[in-house]
Parts: structure tokens; C-alpha cells; sequence
């Protein structure tokens, strides 16, 4: 019985799926690789199969302990080439995992250069890699070539000593363009939002902000010989100039990865050691997100839609940078777009192309402002407008006059919570009156960790780990992230928004006019059913969402709560 006849014996493929397969097999492609790349199986189930047939265990990487000396001894290339991994040796037999068994010729080699008989178990791909990274470093086999490639009596010197064309020339290497690739795929693969290359006088870091926190990856020590090359192809996909190496260069670029395609926008700064870049990984998918997605929920999210249903006025989001203030704005967008709404928006940058939106870009080396693009937006007979960021005097009059004359206008502000974003344009200069006429509504936010869902566990807090303004029932079970390989062990995959919605009553309004203290107009929106973030924090960590260490990262105690 063929592989493909036991799958469907199985009830893992159906005859109609094999027979797809059937046909639309390469030339040598094995019919089991065909149906997971037509997405009908995934890896592991074909290599339980071989599992049962071939009397070959199959293990789980993660946990299993690796003798890390004894991979050392392995050569690198056998690694790379054959992606089969030596676990451990027992009465002169390696053990070695492997997701081709089938590849008796890497076999007879490891047992020649290893000396030792050789016993084989099953693993997937996706554990061989994850292996093969943790010991070798991201792109270890592109930078081994890179080495053998320059072994020729000639060393790669200071980026600052190299003619531009030599630059030019090593950048466009195949080596350099695929140890590139693999930087950036390994990060998409990790969902990171940035990748930082940072050179050091002896070493180049490489970093994945992931979730909001910073991870360095491992690299293979050799890589920051060519740290000019890497920098140098990244300048030439930005259509940046690869000649400036003393002045900071911003640019961007798209690619297309795991079928769909992402923006990244490059920063380059020029550092003791080198240029020093950060890229930002723009991905689509990311944002376009429904509301309670977000993390929104109950009377949060109910302001929220009614907000952005009203014909005009103004509603702010605020949040420090990085709190995911552009992702919900664009939600919102998204949410009221349709064919008889207008939308024009002005970004500095534009970070995501939205479909039926029209978006203007600020350039403000020919004089195109937020204020100026948007006062050119109110002759194009708009509905609803977003505004990037309010920053000045100028930009908040003319987004108010907006809102007067029967816009909706969204936009963001840098502030704490939400009372003070009104203080914020008072300081500004904004007149009270017109504050207090305009605002509809302001949305806070922060973004916390989700609990990983693959490896979640509950558990009963200590009563010291419970901050004072945390109701928690006696006995009260919360959740928190093992950690598991899904979430790189941290307990973590994913984030949401904590959220403080504060309504303009007529009160507050009356208070904005009178120039109120922030902490005046606090006291009575709380009375008012303003939920504080923090608050909003702790009700997520109830519902198994979130941990108190993350609310307590991103959060100050509400002193008036502990009263």
C-alpha cells in the first residue's frame, strides 16, 4: 500500500485530494511532499506514517536534550546540506533525528566522518531548523560559503576603506542577497515587528522585536566580516545612496514572503562602528483587524462604534509611540469605509495601503504639512478624515474647523490617558471653547502580551504577587503561559489593547471651557463610568487574556482606586 493510500485509509487526505496530488506531482516530487504543499496534510502526519512502516521513532525536538558538544563535532555543511541532527551518543551509536530517512548516502557519511554507527529518528523540518538556528546561527550555512567564498588570501576590510564600487559589487553577491533574505524571512517567520542590525567594534547583533520585546537572535560570530555587504544591500533594495555613510538614510521596500506582500521601512544611522539599521516590518494582515479584535469589549467597544458613527466631531486616540494607536485607527476606518463615505487620510509615513481610502503622504521638503494637506482636503468634499498626528498649534485649528464644518476627523496625540489629551491642545494655544465644541470622544491604549494559547495553564496566585487595586475572589484561578516552543518559551504569543474611553458630556465640556485641572476632570468622568486602562488591564487578566505582570509594565496605579 502506497503512502497516499494509507493517508486516505487514515481519513487524512480524501481520494479526491490524492488524486489532485497525483497530478499535480513535479517530476521525482515524493506524493506526500505534493500534498503538503498543496496544504492538504502537514509534515507530521506523512512521518508518523514512515514512523509505523519504517519502525523509525519519531520525537519532538523541543524535548529532547541535544549534546551540544557532539554537534560541534558534526561538520556544519553535513548539518546544513542534509539537515540531519546528531542528538546524542550512547556505546559508540549516534542517534540522529532526521525528516528524510530516506537519505541513506548522508547516513554512510556521518557514519565515516563521526566514527560510530548511526541509529536514525523522525522529526520534522520545522524542528530540524529551529535546531539548526539555536546552534548555528540565522543564515549560518549562507555565511559559511560567504567565508569559504573570500578565503582566497583577501579580507574583508572597514566598511569606510571600500571603494563604492567594490561595495556595490559584494552587495550584489547571491551569498549576501540570500543571507539577507534569511534575516528578514526568519523575522516574518517569528512574527517581529522590527529587526535591528546593531555593529559593535567585534561583533553584529541581530534583533527581533517581537511581541514589543527585543530578542536577540543567534548569529554565527563570522557574520560581522561582512556587515558592509549587508548594510550596503539593504541601502541598494531601499534605492537609498550607498555612498553616504555619514548622514542617517530613511527608505523602504516590498517583498513578497509566505504568499502575500509586506513593506518594510528602512532607518539607517551612521554609529562608531558602521551604519546601524532598524526595519520595520510592515504587514497588512496585521492591521486590518476588526474592533474587538483589538482587545476592545463591553462598554469600551459599544463607545467606540458610536463614536465613529456620528456625522462629525472629533475622536483622538493617544498612547505613547508603539501602542498600536495607527492599528485602531485603521480598524475604525475600515470598519465605517463604504461606497457612500468619502475617507482621505494624511500620514507621516503612510505605514499600510487601505483599499477604497484615498491617503496622502506628508513631504515636508516641498512644504506638504499635515495643516496645509489638510486644509487642500476640505475642497475634496471629504466625510470622514484621519490626520497622522496632531503636533502643533496650526494643525489642531485646522483639524477642528474640519470637525465644525461637519467632518468626522480621527487623529492621535502623545499623551498618558485620556483627560489629558484636552489639556494637551490647551497647551497647545487651541482656544477652550473650541476644544470643548470639537472633542467627542478620546481612546487611550496600551498594548500587553496575550497569554500563549498553545501552552496557557492555570494556576492560584500568591496573595503578594496581587496588586492592591486587583479584586480577585478567594481561590480565584488566572492563567499565565507555560512556555512552549510556539511562543519561543516566553509564555507569550501575540498582543491586545488595554483601553480608557472617556465621553465629552456636557460637564466636561463646561470644565475644558473653564480650564479645569486634568485630575478634576478625572474625578468626575469616573463618576461618570469612565473605566480607568488599568482597570480595563485587570478585567482581561480575569478573563485569562493577559498576566498582572504585563498590566504592571504598562500601567501606574490608579491612586484614587486604592482609597
Amino acid at each position: 500500500m502506497t503512502i497516499g493510500e494509507v493517508l486516505q485509509q487514515r481519513k487524512a487526505i480524501t481520494a479526491a485530494q490524492l488524486k489532485e496530488a497525483k497530478g499535480a506531482r513535479k517530476p521525482s516530487e515524493r506524493i506526500e511532499h505534493c500534498l503538503v504543499r498543496l496544504g492538504h496534510i502537514d509534515e507530521r502526519e506523512y512521518l508518523e506514517v514512515y514512523s509505523e512502516q519504517l519502525s523509525v521513532p519519531l520525537v519532538d525536538l523541543s524535548k529532547v536534550e541535544i549534546d551540544a558538544e557532539l554537534l560541534k563535532q558534526t561538520p556544519s555543511k553535513l548539518v546544513h546540506r542534509d539537515r540531519v541532527i546528531p542528538i546524542d551518543r550512547h556505546n559508540g551509536t549516534i542517534r540522529v533525528a532526521t525528516n528524510n530517512p530516506f537519505n541513506l548516502y548522508a547516513f554512510d557519511e556521518l557514519r565515516m566522518l563521526m566514527g560510530a554507527k548511526i541509529e536514525t529518528v523522525l522529526a520534522t523540518g520545522e524542528e530540524i531548523s529551529r535546531v539548526i538556528k539555536q546552534h548555528f546561527g540565522v543564515g549560518g550555512h549562507t555565511v559559511e560559503s560567504m567565508i569559504d567564498d573570500s578565503d582566497d588570501g583577501v579580507t574583508v576590510v572597514s566598511e569606510y576603506d571600500q571603494d563604492n564600487a567594490d561595495l556595490i559589487e559584494q552587495a550584489q553577491e547571491a551569498t549576501v542577497v540570500k543571507l539577507v533574505n534569511e534575516i528578514l524571512l526568519e523575522a516574518i517567520r517569528d512574527r517581529a515587528s522590527d529587526v535591528h542590525i546593531e555593529p559593535y567594534e567585534n561583533d553584529l547583533k541581530i534583533r527581533y522585536r517581537i511581541d514589543g520585546v527585543l530578542h536577540t537572535t543567534n548569529v554565527p560570530p563570522e557574520i560581522r566580516r561582512f556587515h558592509a555587504a549587508i548594510v550596503s544591500r539593504i541601502k541598494i533594495l531601499s534605492n537609498l545612496n550607498i555612498a553616504e555613510r555619514r548622514l542617517p538614510q530613511d527608505g523602504g521596500f516590498k517583498i513578497r514572503a509566505q504568499n502575500r506582500d509586506i513593506d518594510l521601512r528602512v532607518s539607517i544611522i551612521p554609529t562608531a562602528f558602521g551604519g546601524a539599521v532598524v526595519m520595520r516590518i510592515l504587514d497588512k494582515q496585521s492591521v486590518l483587524i476588526s474592533m474587538d479584535q483589538l482587545g476592545l469589549m463591553d462598554e469600551a467597544l459599544e463607545g467606540v462604534e458610536k463614536l465613529i458613527s456620528q456625522p462629525y466631531g472629533i475622536i483622538l486616540v493617544t498612547g505613547p509611540t508603539g501602542s498600536g494607536k495607527t492599528t485602531t485607527l485603521y480598524s475604525a476606518l475600515n470598519s465605517i469605509k463604504n461606497d457612500e463615505v468619502k475617507i482621505l487620510t494624511i500620514e507621516d509615513p503612510i505605514e499600510y495601503y487601505l483599499d477604497g481610502i484615498q491617503q496622502v503622504g506628508v513631504k515636508h521638503n516641498i512644504g506638504l504639512s499635515f495643516a496645509s494637506g489638510l486644509r487642500s482636503f476640505l475642497r475634496h468634499d471629504p466625510d470622514v478624515i484621519l490626520v497622522g498626528e496632531i503636533r502643533d498649534l496650526e494643525t489642531a485649528e485646522v483639524a477642528i474647523n474640519a470637525s465644525l464644518t461637519g467632518h468626522l476627523v480621527f487623529s492621535t496625540l502623545h499623551t498618558n490617558d485620556a483627560v489629558t489629551a484636552t489639556t494637551r491642545l490647551l497647551d497647545m494655544g487651541v482656544e477652550p471653547f473650541l476644544v470643548s465644541s470639537s472633542i467627542s470622544g478620546v481612546l487611550a491604549q496600551r498594548l500587553v502580551r496575550k497569554i500563549c494559547k498553545h501552552c496557557a495553564e492555570q494556576y492560584t496566585p500568591d496573595a503578594k504577587d496581587v496588586p492592591a487595586d486587583l479584586a480577585l475572589d478567594k481561590g480565584q484561578k488566572l492563567t499565565r503561559g507555560a512556555g512552549c516552543r510556539e511562543c519561543r518559551n516566553s509564555g507569550y504569543r501575540g498582543r491586545l489593547g488595554i483601553f480608557e474611553l472617556l465621553l465629552i458630556t456636557d460637564e466636561l465640556r463646561d470644565m475644558i471651557v473653564r480650564r479645569e485641572a486634568a485630575t478634576e476632570m478625572f474625578t468626575i468622568a469616573r463618576k461618570q463610568g469612565l473605566k480607568p486602562m488599568r482597570e480595563d488591564g485587570w478585567a482581561k487578566v480575569r478573563k485569562g487574556m493577559t498576566t498582572i505582570e504585563e498590566i504592571v509594565r504598562v500601567t501606574k496605579v490608579d491612586v484614587s482606586a486604592l482609597d
